[in-house]
This record gives C-alpha cells, sequence and structure tokens, in this order.
C-alpha cells in the first residue's frame, strides 16, 4: 500500500514538475496583438488619413478585411520606416515635433508582432469606434478650427493636361478678395480633385500686395504658401501669422506632370484667419534657402552633393523647415553656423522621398532659438545611380531645372524675424520651460 502510495505521489510530483514551467512561461508569454484590440488605434492615429477610401492612398486600412491582404507589405513599410512618410533622420538634430506622424519603436514593433503572428483579427468587441473623416479630401485645419471648411478659398484656373506631355506651368493671377486688412493663422493648399494629385507637382502662392512702410519688392513676390506632392499645410505658431491686405492677389506657379491620361484640374488654397481685432505679436515669412539654385551638375553614375549659405538679418526662430528635391535628391541637412563660430546641426533628412515632400513643424520648446547674423547652411546630396529606385535614367547628366526630370535642391523654411528685446524674452522663456522641465523629473 505504501509503495503504491508513494509511486501515485511521485507520479504527482513528476506531473507538477513538468507542468508548473509551461504554465509559467504561458503566463509570461506575451500577448499576441489582434488587429480589433492592438492595430486598428495606431492605424486611426498613423494611417487612416490617407489610408481610407477614396483617399490618396492606394488601399483603405479602416477595417481588418480590407488591411489583411497587405499585411507583409505593411511589415516591410513599416519595418524601413518608409510609412507613415517621416524621412527625419532619427539619430541627430532636433527630434521634437508638432506634426510627428511617424511611428513609435512600440508601434512598430507591435505592428510587426501582429503579422508575424498570422495577422490575427481578434475579437470584434475590441474594435474601436471608428474615426469619422470627410466624404471629399477634407480640409486637415478645419476641425481645429470647429469649422467644417477654410474661412476664405482662392482658386487657381481650369487646367488640361494631355495625356502624353512636357510639363507645364500655370502662372496665372488670382486676386484675393477681401476688403479689409485679415490676419491668417493658418493655410492650406491642394488640387481640387484626387485625379488632379496625379498631375500636381507643385504649387506655390505668391502674394502681391502694397504694404505701407514695407520695402518695394524686387523680383518675384513673397511666397506666401508652397504645396508638394505629400504636404498637409501650415499651421502659424500661437501668435504669429501673416497679413493679408486688401487688393492682394496671388501668383500661381504651378507645375503639372503627364500621368499618361488627360485630366483637367485646378488648385484651391484655403486661409484661416484669426478672429477680427486679434493681431499676433510676430509675423512669418517662408523662405526658400537654396544649396543650389540656377546650376547643378550631377553626371551619370556617380553621387553628387551640393551646398549653400543664407545669413540671417534679425534674431529669429525657425518653424519648421521642407526640403526640395526631385527624383534622384537623396539627403538634405541644414546646420547653424552662430556667430561665435559653433556650429549646430538643425535637422537632417536622410533617406529623403520624392512623393513625401513633408515639412517639419518643430515643436514649441526645440524651434531654434538663432542670433542675427546666424548663417543657415543648407547640403543636399543627390544619387544618379542605379542605386536610387525613384532615378528614371542613371545613365542621363542631370542640371538644375523646373522639369521633373530636372533636380533641384533647397529647403522651405519657415522663419519668424524678431527684434532683439523680444529674442531675449523668448530665450528667457525656453530657459524657464527648461528648468521647470528638469525640476519636475
Amino acid at each position: 500500500m505504501r509503495l503504491v502510495t508513494n509511486i501515485a505521489v511521485g507520479a504527482w510530483t513528476l506531473g507538477v514538475a513538468l507542468t508548473l514551467p509551461g504554465a509559467a512561461a504561458a503566463a509570461d508569454a506575451p500577448e499576441t496583438p489582434t488587429f480589433t484590440k492592438d492595430i486598428a488605434p495606431i492605424f486611426q492615429d498613423k494611417c487612416e488619413a490617407c489610408h481610407r477610401p477614396d483617399s490618396m492612398a492606394p488601399m483603405s486600412l479602416m477595417t481588418f478585411a480590407e488591411a489583411r491582404p497587405w499585411a507583409r507589405s505593411i511589415k516591410a513599410r513599416v519595418a524601413d520606416r518608409q510609412m507613415p512618410p517621416w524621412q527625419i533622420d532619427r539619430t541627430v538634430g532636433i527630434q521634437k515635433f508638432k506634426n510627428d506622424r511617424s511611428l513609435t519603436d512600440e508601434q512598430l514593433d507591435t505592428i510587426v508582432k501582429w503579422v508575424d503572428a498570422g495577422a490575427p483579427q481578434g475579437d470584434p468587441k475590441d474594435m474601436p469606434a471608428a474615426k469619422h473623416w470627410p466624404d471629399d479630401q477634407g480640409w486637415n485645419f478645419a476641425p481645429m478650427f470647429g469649422q467644417k471648411e477654410p474661412d476664405l478659398i482662392i482658386k487657381s484656373y481650369d487646367f488640361t493636361m494631355p495625356k502624353v506631355s512636357q510639363d507645364a506651368w500655370d502662372k496665372r493671377v488670382t486676386p484675393s478678395g477681401i476688403t479689409e486688412p485679415r490676419w491668417v493663422r493658418a493655410i492650406e493648399i491642394r488640387p481640387e480633385t484626387l485625379p488632379g494629385r496625379k498631375i500636381t507637382h507643385h504649387a506655390i502662392a505668391y502674394l502681391e500686395q502694397t504694404e505701407p512702410g514695407a520695402p518695394a519688392s524686387t523680383g518675384l513676390p513673397a511666397p506666401f504658401m508652397e504645396w508638394a506632392v505629400g504636404k498637409q499645410g501650415e499651421m502659424m505658431r500661437p501668435d504669429t501669422g501673416k497679413l493679408l491686405l486688401p487688393g492682394s492677389k496671388f501668383h500661381w506657379d504651378i507645375h503639372y506632370s503627364q500621368a499618361g491620361e488627360e485630366i483637367t484640374s485646378k488648385v484651391e488654397m484655403g486661409i484661416y484667419f484669426y478672429p477680427k481685432g486679434q493681431e499676433p505679436k510676430f509675423r512669418t515669412s517662408l523662405s526658400l534657402v537654396p544649396a543650389a539654385l540656377g546650376t547643378m551638375d550631377i553626371r551619370p553614375n556617380t553621387l553628387s552633393i551640393a551646398e549653400g549659405f543664407t545669413v540671417l538679418r534679425e534674431a529669429a526662430r525657425i518653424e519648421s523647415f521642407q526640403p526640395h528635391m526631385h527624383l534622384r535628391g537623396k539627403a538634405m541637412m541644414v546646420e547653424a553656423i552662430l556667430p561665435s563660430g559653433q556650429k549646430q546641426v538643425i535637422s537632417l533628412v536622410s533617406d529623403f522621398n520624392f512623393n513625401w515632400m513633408t515639412t517639419y513643424v518643430y515643436a514649441d520648446d526645440a524651434a531654434p532659438l538663432l542670433p542675427k547674423g546666424t548663417i543657415l547652411k543648407v547640403t543636399a546630396w543627390h544619387d544618379n545611380t542605379v542605386a536610387k529606385k525613384s532615378n528614371p535614367d542613371p545613365n542621363q547628366w542631370v542640371g538644375w531645372g523646373d522639369r521633373t526630370v530636372d533636380e533641384m535642391a533647397h529647403a522651405w523654411i519657415n522663419i519668424v524675424y524678431m527684434k532683439d528685446e523680444d529674442f531675449k524674452i523668448e530665450q528667457d522663456k525656453r530657459k524657464a520651460t527648461a528648468t521647470a522641465t528638469t525640476l519636475q523629473q
């Protein structure tokens, strides 16, 4: 009897010894991500702005049925950080932005694990409520102001691009139509239709107006807003804006490229005003800061570098940075060379993608504050080899030019110039914020 009992106890002990480690391991094993619980919230936050029905992306990711067939492609694109489009180098320069749409390391890891696990759907009850999107393209900034559309919409003229054609430019003029001075706090430009996005390379609205006391403009009027493929718009920082006066006109510079089908389109610009009587303290100016302008020499099957220098005429805050190159653009860096000789890297886009002309808007506590006399140095790299996937022909010499097959190398930088006393106030605010943050930690 004792022998039987001992055998039974021994068997039970052995069973526990074999079972418990597995149970513990199962308890410690991370839960497999599912679409409804883990992936859908990420897609709503970072992807659906483009990946939804009748939008600019090639497929919708709003439901499990729509996303599941693309699981492997999604993993590949997020793993190499091609999607969501955010080409800022994560190892150098400023890393705090107001419009950062990149995935966090945790979000990226979750998507990869989901795909590797077979992309399971999960419990339908875990699915978050659908995010509401406009029926058409919609305006990016209107909901932020509690509106359905901008305060003022300025349109260019219909332009028909033939099925096969050389590049073309529409440079007609549209009056603003306003009858009293108004301060602008946000601007958006977009092709009026989704087909129009296929042919619209870029659109610049130059502002022509007569302002008492302002120096006379030489050459082109000042850029009011620039749009290029993938750009969302420009939101002014609080207490910062642009002045629009009665009698003002917009000179368009709209670059169209053929898309293999005849398309008629136009460009529309949405303008959001500050409330009447509210005048911002600072004015922002959109500046074209070149690495090269007018001349480039990119020889076949070579890498090329160009650099340019621009001096800040007054103390300034740098609001945003957007590189502009064409099909062979590889990378662009903006540096600040201070009057002391010290050099600082502001931003580096190390994997430029022609299809996404992203404006990188610096966070309030990170936007560079630079003294008068600071030199902005812009360095651009071009890759005219087979290694650049977007390169149409690495055996061709390429020079500077307006056509898509030509090249450019400049940065669009929003700059707020300020007087020395205002600059000092901004510096003191920044220091106080940094000290408070340090104490809280």
